[in-house]
């Protein structure tokens, strides 16, 4: 017991001291403040991709505009955001690609091929990886201005394409708020009302008992009664009827009901395979043994037959694969 302890709390040791060399990969390399040091470190990250936490961008870009401490790029204190993985290069490969889509924002439809329209989102890839690896910068970027100069009516048109989009799903998703919001408030003044009767019931059953001069029973029971019906009334008021389908079809919308014409077919007759093996014909799984040809096949051990197992299959297997293609003679 001591010595499955001590493993287990050797174990317990490695583990936290993994963490903790995890975390001191996650921090600052200016101040190197990290992350096990002070769990409340905030990192950011700029258009460069280098990491500095939270005070350091307080520190260095007091003026707004600064130069990254690593790659010098001038940077301005705006553009920092949180870092949202671990690794920066991420986020800057993010940010790019926002940037890059914005000008390359073209579909599929703008294109005559489907094969065209491949090359032009291998092309966008091969920008955003130049941009994020710091690969041939300035001709990427030349290219990038001569396409959006090129293509400003097409970025236009598509830019108020994907707004216009955007808003009917900002429409569609404050009118399911709403239709939540109005559900949440009737539920919550049905439960107000039953909260009331409730204690009005409770109420009448007390002053019952106390002038009343019918049996405690018979009240309780007359109480229990109302409570019953009380409660079914809830029930039924708390069904809130849907204003659309789940198809998106309004309720009271005009739709046409009339069935299906049914297709009269054949039923399917299961017709067995036949094979030609050019070969002996195989003797039944249930003869194998009266023939002596189990007699050298292991027998199937209770582990075998839990997996779907048994000697009778496997050996008239192996005798499909010896008697197959025994009587084929070439023409």
């Amino acid at each position: 017991m001591e010595a499955a302890g001590g493993e287990a709390g050797g174990r317990q040791r490695e583990a936290v001291a993994a963490m903790a060399m995890d975390m001191d990969d996650l921090g600052c390399p200016r101040c190197k403040t990290t992350k096990y040091r002070n769990p409340s470190l905030k990192l950011m990250v700029n258009v460069c991709g280098h990491t500095l936490c939270e005070s350091c961008v307080e520190l260095l870009f007091v003026r707004g505009a600064g130069n990254c401490h690593e790659c010098d790029t001038l940077l301005r204190k705006s553009n920092f955001r949180v870092q949202l993985f671990e690794d920066p290069a991420i986020d800057k490969e993010v940010e790019i690609r926002k940037k890059v889509l914005k000008i390359y924002n073209k579909r599929e439809d703008d294109f005559p091929s489907l094969s065209e329209y491949n090359d032009f989102l291998e092309e966008i890839e091969e920008i955003v990886y130049n941009l994020t690896n710091n690969v041939d910068l300035e001709n990427t970027k030349r290219k990038m201005e001569l396409y959006q100069k090129d293509n400003k009516e097409v970025i236009q048109k598509n830019k108020i394409k994907l707004t216009r989009e955007q808003e009917e799903l900002e429409e569609a998703l404050e009118v399911e708020r709403q239709e939540s919001e109005r559900r949440r408030l009737l539920i919550q003044k049905e439960e107000q009302i039953q909260q009331i009767l409730k204690r009005k019931n409770k109420q009448a059953l007390l002053d019952d008992l106390e002038k009343s001069s019918l049996p405690a029973s018979l009240l309780l029971a007359q109480h229990k009664d109302r409570s019953t019906q009380l409660e079914m009334q809830v029930e039924k008021s708390n069904q809130v009827r849907p204003v659309t389908f789940s198809t998106g079809i309004k309720m009271g919308q005009t739709i046409s009901l009339a069935p299906i014409p049914k297709l009269e077919e054949a039923l399917y007759t299961y017709q067995p395979l036949q094979v030609e093996t050019y070969g002996p014909q195989v003797p039944e799984l249930g003869m194998l043994g009266r023939l002596g040809y189990l007699t050298h096949v292991r027998a199937a051990s209770p582990q075998d037959v839990a997996g779907g197992y048994t000697s009778s299959l496997a050996c008239s297997r192996a005798l499909q694969d010896a008697f197959s293609g025994l009587f084929w003679h070439p023409n």
